[in-house]
Formats: C-alpha cells, structure tokens, sequence
C-alpha cells in the first residue's frame, strides 16, 4: 500500500503536467481545473502517505551495478516534506486561478508548476544519491523556467538565469560529493553513507560533509549564494510562494538534515553550517530595513529564515530548524500570496506608492497581518513557537555572541515587518490607485493559510513522532505536544525574545510616527549591491550570456521544449551508464 501511495505522490503532479500541456490549446476554465485537481489530488495522497511513515523503502526496484537500487523511503521526514510541498503547493495553484486568469501561457505555467511539485516530492523521498541528484536538478530547470516565465521581460529572462546558474554551483556541489561516496563506498544508497560514514577516510568524509554544505547553501539561498532569490521576484507571485515556501529552498534544508548523522562528527563543518547561517540570517535582515519592493523585503525575510533555521542546524537543533521550516512554509506562503493579491489589484510592487490599503482591502490586510505576526514571532502564531526552539538551541549550544546576534535579528525582523504592514495597508491612502477585490479563489487558499498560522504549531507533537523515528540524534526525541510548549515558556531564551521582539515592534511604531529609523541612507548602498555579492554575480551572469550566445543557433525560442530536451540528455546519459553496467 505505502508503495503506490508513494507513486501516486510521485507520479500525479507529474501526469497533471502532461495534461495540462496536452490541453493548452483548449478552453482557459479546463487548463485551471486540470491544475487545480490534480494538485489537490497530490496534496491529500501525500496527507495519506502521514500515516505509513516507515524506514523501509516503500519502492524498490534494481537498476544494476552502476545505480544500485532505485528505492523511494517514506520516513518521517521525507513525508513531513513532501506534504509541505504538496499542500502549499495545491494552495498556490488554487490561487493561481485568480492571478493567471487571461494569461495567454497557462499551458506552459501549470505544467512547470506541476513538474516542480512533483520534483520536489520525488527528490525528498528518493533514498538513492544520483535519483537524489536528478530531481535535484530536475527542480532547479523548473525554477529557471517559472523564474523567466515572462520571457518577453529581459529582467526576468536575466533572473532565471542568474538562478540557474548560481544553484547549479550547489548542482555540482552535490554530484561531486555524490561521486566521492560513491568512491568510497561502492554505492549511491543514502541509507549505505548514513549507515557507513565512519568506514570513509576523514579526508574523503570531509570533503563530501563541505561539497554538500555548498550545495545546500546554493539551493536555499544562503550566503554566500543568497543574492539569486531576491530577484527571482520577476516571477509570477504564485511562484514565488511555491517557491519560497514549498519547494526550492527547502530541498537545502533538507539536504543539511538528511545527511546530518553522517557529518556531525566532521571537524568543523557544523560550525561552518552555523556561520552560513548566521551571516545569511543577519544579512538578509539588514537588507529587509530599507527595501522599497514588497516582494524583496518578503525575499530578504525567506532568505533570513532559511538563515534561522541553518543556524539552528549547525546548533544541533534538527527539531527545531524543521519545526520552524513546516511554520515558515505556511506563513511564508500566505504572506506572498496576500502580497500577490495587493500587486495583481493595483498593479505595482513599489512600497512608496501605497498606503491606505486595510480600509480598500479588508480581507487582505487581515490575513497579511496574521502572516506578519507569525514571521514577527509574536506568541500564539506558528512562527513565535518554532523560533523559540531554535533559539533555544542556539543559546545552549552556540557561542553566546551568535546567540546575541540571532537575537537582534529577532527584533530587527519585527521591524521591518511592521514597517512593510504600515506602508501597505496604513499610513496615508493614494487615492489614485484603482483596487479591485480578491477573486474567491485567491480568498480560499488566503483563508486556509490563515487558519494554518494559527494552527500549524498543535503538530510539533506529531512532527517530533515523525522525527525521532528517522533521525536518532540525541537532540531528536519524542515529545508531547503539552511537553514541547511548556518547555518553550520555561526557556529563559524565550523572555528574552520578548524583550527584543517588543523594542522591534516599538521601533517599527516609531518609525510609522515619522521617526526616522534605518532611513536607508548609510545602509542602502550595501543593500543595492547585496553587500558586494552582486558583482560577482554579474561576472559570471555575463560570462554565461557570452557563451549562450555560441549555442543560440541550437534554441528554438519555445522554452518548455528547451527544458523537454535537457531532461532528455539527463536521461540518456542515466541509460548510457545503466546500460554499460
């Protein structure tokens, strides 16, 4: 039975995509409901597959001597994963139907959708390395598509290539620690590299623990890789959220816990792991202070999140780092789709010409609160309860000046938070600008979201269940939900917090009362350039250009083919080495 669930899981999003795209020419109504139902229809195979959570593969099917097995293992967090990314994924096609509707492309736009959702589902539960690393890569030319969806916009096209490009760094980063393991233990089988790490030479262990870090850094964003994600805002709002909040910078995270029991004993890579994510956390806060664009300042926040939760791994807090991921994507998705329903009403992203929105668009504004309390961290939301265990960990198992600085942070994100709450719904109302309502599909997936920020946190429970199942660590154990929450409120960290948390909100107030606080003028120089980040971006941005330029004569302009004909070469060259084991 845990077999074809995890089929299903698998496949449905996938046929979905081959329907949609078969049906592109038809009626616009039968193109959303193909979407729409076969999302939802993964979403709940994937709340099913909860249920057999198990160690053992669920699919195992021999591939010869070069591959091993093809195995699909549905433990704990692989299915907590793959819920994520089918649940906020369906939720984000459900709004689509609303923002996409009279765009001429909606074949196109489903299909890449779908094939994303179920890239990521695929890559989550797969328990063979190079299967691993297909599907990585498989998401990666689904973001670059969806990243550039509006191809006829040069700043689109020029961000889904800086993407590709810089995630493709982790691509490598991967394939190269997948071969060294292979090396070494004559096998692609992650359970084999859990189970066998000691066996490897520390040298060769070291390099596969740091090859894979880079990987993770790229795939989620994080420093010194973090400057792709902002501009991926050139895409369609929905896509962002998918990507955000479901898929793309989770497959880091989760590629950082997987592997966790392997290289926690390796010399300095967990204090590497903390840094990336302390210095990605910090950054990407100061960056939010002054950003003008409603969709960068929710950039920045993600990538400051992803930092949380980094950090919180390298801390030791595996728990924590997926509690706050399960309550990120659930924020994270309701505040880029309220903030997509604001853009797709009066048509602009730019913070300076708003204001006086809550009155014109009561329903948004509400539940873009909701979102903005949980990011904020303020207690009962999802987002207060998940950030306190990381900072827990942080303050019993890092250095207290990280501890202190993850902590300003805290308070920093209350701030600009506030500060983007202030600028779009309060302040003084341009009346030039036409509002027209959220459509009901966009209310139905806002709606379910809201009620998520809320309840989201009465699974920690469950997902600790999940967890301790999969992962022995010592810090990975299960507990009661009644356990978990009152060891948060008797953790000095979470005072703490408070306190922090409560000057950023009166800092945020303070600057709505015309104070002016983190103005931009020193910060916004850095901030424009990613402190520097940027520069070298373009190098090799323009670099890639150059060289796209001696291949042009081998494009067809149709982008959905471009992706079909290098998924094809990724499978020959699977055959090639099947077929010569």
């Amino acid at each position: 039975m845990a077999g074809i669930i995890v089929a299903l899981v698998i496949a449905l999003p996938w046929f979905g995509a081959l329907a949609v795209w078969l049906a592109r020419n038809k009626h616009p109504r039968l193109q959303h409901t193909l979407a729409v139902v076969f999302s939802v229809l993964t979403a709940i195979t994937s709340l099913v597959l909860l249920r057999f959570a198990s160690s053992t593969p669920a699919i195992q099917i021999p591939l010869g001597k070069a591959f091993g097995d093809l195995t699909f293992v549905p433990d704990g967090l692989a299915v907590s994963l793959t819920a994520i990314a089918a649940v906020v994924g369906s939720l984000a096609v459900i709004f689509s139907v609303d923002y996409m509707r009279g765009d001429d492309q909606l074949g196109r736009y489903y299909f890449l959708v779908l094939f994303f959702i179920g890239a990521m589902t695929g890559l989550v539960l797969s328990g063979n390395l190079l299967i691993t690393f297909f599907f990585w890569e498989i998401t990666a030319l689904c973001s670059y598509g969806l990243i550039s969806f509006y191809n006829d916009d040069p700043k689109a096209v020029a961000a889904g290539i800086k993407a590709l490009i810089i995630t493709q760094i982790g691509g490598v980063g991967l394939l190269v620690g997948t071969l060294i393991a292979f090396t070494n233990l004559g096998s692609f089988q992650i359970s084999d590299l859990l189970e066998k790490a000691s066996t490897i030479p520390a040298a060769a262990l070291s390099v596969i623990a740091f090859s894979f870090l880079i990987a993770a850094a790229a795939k989620s964003a994080q420093f010194p890789f973090h400057t792709w994600l902002p501009d991926a805002m050139e895409a369609p709002t929905p896509v962002s959220a998918l990507i955000h909040a479901a898929t793309m910078v989770n497959a880091g995270i989760y590629l950082l816990v997987r592997f966790y029991p392997a290289f926690e004993a390796v010399p300095a890579w967990k204090t590497s792991v903390l840094m990336v994510g302390l210095i990605s956390a910090l950054v990407a806060t100061l960056s939010a202070l002054t950003a003008s664009d409603l969709k960068r300042v929710l950039a920045y926040s993600t990538v400051s999140q992803l930092g949380y939760m980094v950090y919180a791994i390298g801390a030791g807090g595996v728990f924590a780092s997926q509690a706050h991921l399960l309550s990120h994507a659930v924020f994270k998705a309701l505040l880029f789709l309220a903030a997509g329903s604001v853009i797709h009403s009066i048509g602009t992203r730019d913070l300076r010409r708003m204001g006086g929105l809550g009155n014109r668009m009561p329903f948004v504004r509400n539940v873009f609160v909701l979102g903005s309390l949980a990011l904020a961290g303020i207690p009962i939301f999802n987002g207060f309860w998940s950030k306190e265990l990381i900072l827990e960990a942080g303050l019993e198992h890092s250095p207290i000046w990280a501890y202190a600085l993850m902590l300003v942070g805290a308070g920093l994100t209350a701030f600009y938070t506030f500060r983007m709450v202030w600028l779009v719904f309060y302040g003084r109302a341009r009346e030039h600008l036409h509002v027209h309502p959220a459509g009901s599909a966009m209310k139905v997936a806002l709606g379910i979201l809201a009620v998520g920020t809320l309840t989201t946190w009465l699974f920690l429970g469950g997902l600790s269940g999940l967890l301790v199942s999969t992962l022995p660590f010592h810090e990975v154990h299960h507990e009661s939900l009644l356990e978990i929450i009152t060891a948060i409120l008797s953790a000095p960290a979470t005072w703490f917090t408070l306190v922090i948390v409560a000057v950023g909100l009166g800092m945020s107030w303070l600057r709505a009362r015309g104070y002016r606080l983190f103005g931009g003028g020193w910060l916004n120089p850095f901030v424009e350039t990613a402190f520097g980040f940027d520069s070298l971006n373009r190098l090799i941005v323009r670099g890639t250009y150059k060289f796209a330029e001696q291949l042009s004569a081998t494009q067809t302009g149709e982008l959905n083919w471009n992706i079909l004909g290098i998924l094809g070469a990724l499978l020959a060259v699977l055959v090639v080495l099947w077929l010569g084991a």
